[in-house]
């Protein structure tokens, strides 16, 4: 059974926490680690970029000038692609690049994760976090005790404000709740900072 040390808020060491084999013992997959990261990055994408064609341009109702005489190239309309400020050839449309997969290899992303950061000692876990207010400065002076420097994913069991706020000011720090936890996070952070509540919560959820 893999165990991570437990501290408190002002850096002492509490003993150790012991974790789920299933959950934060599993034998890394990378392939279903890859596809799962590549369906999240996909998934953030707007799919917004558009262009008109020369269908969609305002303008080029009658021919430019006529066929024949004039000594210059022929043209139909000023809305071809060859005019500045006409349609656009090929150019990209409103689309969707959504990915689908399924849940247990979701699931099973979100695990070799949590395993990796067991296996190479990244992770511990703390007894709580808490702030009654925002203040970056507490926030700062509890990772100095802890020896946290930066890439740093604190994960909690519910949502907090002052908690959130004070983090948001701090370079390579990310606060997170337990629903927000996803592969991309895992793997960009260098350590990960579960509260003892967060990660009985992940094993209710995961197991």
């Amino acid at each position: 059974m893999p165990e991570i040390d437990l501290y408190t808020m002002q850096g002492e060491k509490k003993g150790t926490m012991s974790l789920s084999e299933d959950i934060f013992a599993v034998e890394p997959n990378m392939t279903v680690m890859n596809q799962a990261l590549l369906r999240h990055l996909a998934n953030r994408r707007s799919g917004s970029a558009s262009t008109k064609t020369r269908a969609e341009v305002a303008g080029g109702g009658r021919k430019p000038w006529r066929q024949k005489g004039t000594g210059r190239s022929r043209h139909g309309s000023i809305r071809s692609p060859l005019w500045r400020g006409g349609g656009v050839t090929f150019g990209p449309k409103p689309r969707d690049y959504n990915q689908a997969m399924p849940k247990k290899m979701r699931r099973l992303a979100i695990k070799c994760a949590y395993s990796v950061k067991v296996t190479d000692k990244k992770m511990f876990a703390l007894d709580e976090l808490k702030m009654e207010m925002p203040k970056t400065k507490q926030f700062v002076d509890m990772m100095k005790k802890l020896n946290l420097d930066k890439s740093v994913l604190f994960v909690i069991d519910e949502k907090n404000f002052a908690v959130e706020k004070s983090a948001s000011n701090i370079p390579g720090i990310k606060v997170v709740t337990t629903e927000g936890v996803n592969i991309h996070d895992l793997m960009k952070f260098d350590r990960l900072v579960m509260t003892t509540s967060a990660i009985k919560k992940v094993e209710e959820v995961l197991i």
